[in-house]
C-alpha cells in the first residue's frame, strides 16, 4: 500500500513540472506567430489597438480574432520575445516583441483572471 501511495505521489509531482499554465501557452501561441491559437484565450470582448489603426473597444473574440490574424499575415510574424510580465491582483501584464524578420513590432497583452484561467482582454501593437 506504502508502495502504490508513494508511486501515486510521484507521478502526481513529475506532472506538475510538465503542466503547460495558460500564460504559457499563450507565449507559445505568440512564439509560433499562431493567430488563432492566441485567439483560444481572448475573453468574450477585447480591446484592440493595432499599428497605425484606431483603438477598438469591446471588439466580439470573433472579429478580434480576423483582425489579428490579418495583422499577423499582413506583417509577416513569425516570432515573439517576452520582455516582461507583472500580476497585480487578478490582472496581468505582459510585454514584448513581435518579429517579423524586419524591426517588429512591440507588443502589450493585458490579461483577466476567469474562471482559474486567464483571458486576454487587451492587446496592443505599436
Amino acid at each position: 500500500m506504502k508502495k502504490l501511495f508513494f508511486l501515486t505521489a510521484m507521478a502526481l509531482f513529475g506532472m506538475s513540472f510538465t503542466t503547460q499554465t495558460d500564460t504559457e501557452a499563450i507565449v507559445q501561441s505568440l512564439k509560433s506567430g499562431n493567430a488563432d491559437e492566441i485567439a483560444k484565450y481572448f475573453d468574450d470582448y477585447v480591446d484592440m489597438k493595432l499599428l497605425d489603426k484606431d483603438e477598438v473597444k469591446n471588439i466580439g473574440r470573433n472579429q478580434a480574432s480576423i483582425a489579428l490574424k490579418s495583422f499577423f499575415t499582413e506583417n509577416g510574424i513569425k516570432g515573439f520575445e517576452k520582455a516582461s510580465d507583472r500580476e497585480i491582483g487578478n490582472t496581468m501584464y505582459m510585454t514584448g516583441k513581435l518579429l517579423n524578420g524586419a524591426k517588429g513590432f512591440n507588443i502589450t497583452v493585458m490579461l483577466k483572471q476567469k474562471g482559474g484561467k486567464h483571458a486576454i482582454i487587451t492587446i496592443r501593437i505599436n
